[in-house]
């Protein structure tokens, strides 16, 4: 019976599907690569993103557009390396909102759209003011529901969440979360007859450390030492006491939307014909009063948000697409955000755009030879400037870009066998050292 089953499972990997899949594309906000359980961690559970990995794919080797969130939404939406992308930091736009992305950027919501989708994204989006041409109704989405502003974004308990275009008021007590997750869970339940492309940059778990208190109660019981520690994040309330307990609630709550995701698509008859995906921004952060270190949030690795060591950068990454993805399996294909646009782009089976930086990784998805990357690319201009490039197993970084120019020193890591990047063979590896310099020059 066994054989059977693997036979029949390995038959339906290479099978027409009849139809467009679904697409849903889940993306954290400042979860470490630790932070899931199915990649360690060990002081909370996250039993249904578990499932993602039980009953699809795991990727290792999967990294952020950026290390920030605005840049990383900007590699997502336009495939293309903070090198090439528009947005490469969080610049703000006053009162509301943050730099938009050109009017004439073709987003992977727009091609998904003229590939006969409809398209919805609910959650955090950062990527251009109300009314502007960064705008999501104008980047390609039907429909928007959650912050468009990334400040808006610090607290859990707002006064205001954009409906589309129109600013809708609410009372500071309601967790947003919950609204975003029900507008999009009620968008799905609409397409359940066409082909679909939902985007959830959810907030969860990005400081403030808020979350309703019958969740944060069973971790305050967990990790009493914390009890006298208040999170502040800037002037947004309430402060959050016990941050420890509030982010392992927040990962809870979290689960449990993952969870309703999956047994709505399987109430709708969707699952055979639906890619969930779920990765996260950027590393951990250190803000509200979160503990990355005491969680294990980077899984081990060197770095926090806003660094290009792997900690800030690597991100967790699953797939499921029942009777397509072989359940339980691990890849350790090297791969970005700026993938995910090829990807989507044959998912939908339409043209790729010319000039994108990514590589559609649907062969790894489903089991055939994989094209690979010569080099992963990053650049951010905050905190001093700094730049890094991954070349197999090669990690080269380059930081101080501001006060020390273009000649900074390198610092250069095998990945083979130092992840935690403690030893820097720079004198050892000219070779290397060489072909980065001339990454980093051709690569912005």
């Amino acid at each position: 019976m066994r054989i059977l089953l693997t036979l029949l499972a390995t038959l339906a990997l290479t099978l027409p599907s009849g139809a467009k899949p679904n697409i849903v594309y889940i993306l954290l906000d400042d979860a470490g690569y630790g932070d899931l359980s199915c990649y360690g961690q060990t002081k909370f559970s996250t039993p249904n993103i578990d499932r993602l990995a039980s009953e699809g794919m795991r990727f290792t080797d999967h990294y952020a557009g950026s290390t920030v969130c605005a840049p990383t939404r900007s590699v997502l939406m336009t495939g293309l390396h903070t090198g090439h992308t528009p947005s490469r930091g969080n610049k703000e736009v006053q009162p509301v909102g943050q730099h938009p992305l050109p009017g004439d950027t073709f987003t992977i919501a727009k091609a998904l759209r003229e590939a006969g989708y409809t398209t919805g994204a609910f959650g955090k989006w950062g990527l251009g003011n109300p009314g502007s041409e960064g705008d999501p109704l104008n980047q390609g989405f039907d429909r928007f529901y959650g912050y468009n502003c990334q400040r808006n974004a610090h607290t859990y308990y707002p006064t205001w969440l954009f409906d589309d275009k129109e600013k809708v008021a609410l009372d500071g007590e309601t967790y947003a979360h919950d609204l975003i997750m029900e507008q999009g869970l009620a968008w799905i339940r609409e397409q359940r007859d066409k082909p679909f492309f939902a985007f959830f940059p959810v907030t969860i778990p990005h400081a403030a450390m808020h979350v309703p208190e019958k969740h944060a109660a069973p971790f305050r019981k967990k990790f009493p030492q914390f009890e006298d520690k208040i999170g502040k994040y800037g002037k947004n309330k309430p402060f959050a006491s016990n941050p420890a307990a509030q982010f392992a609630g927040m990962m809870t709550v979290l689960d449990d939307g993952i969870g309703q995701i999956l047994n709505l698509l399987a109430e709708l008859d969707l699952d055979g014909n639906t890619i969930v995906m779920l990765s996260s921004d950027n590393g951990p952060h250190r803000e509200g009063g979160h503990m990355p270190d005491f969680f294990n949030s980077g899984g081990g690795l060197r770095g926090y948000k806003r660094d290009l060591y792997e900690g800030g950068i690597r991100a967790p990454m699953l797939a499921r697409w029942p009777g397509r993805i072989q359940p339980g399996t691990t890849t350790n294909h090297i791969s970005a955000h700026w993938d995910l646009f090829p990807t989507f782009c044959e998912l939908a089976e339409t043209d790729i755009p010319p000039k994108l930086d990514g590589i559609s990784f649907v062969p790894t998805l489903l089991g055939k030879p994989q094209p690979a990357h010569e080099a992963l690319y990053w650049e951010f201009h905050e905190r001093g400037g700094k730049r890094a490039v991954r070349m197999g197993k090669w990690k080269v970084i380059q930081n101080d870009l501001k006060k020390k120019g273009p000649d900074a020193p390198l610092e250069i890591y095998d990945l083979s066998k130092d992840r935690t990047e403690k030893t820097n063979l720079v004198a050892s590896q000219p070779e290397v050292a060489e072909r980065a310099r001339k990454i980093f020059k051709e690569s912005h």
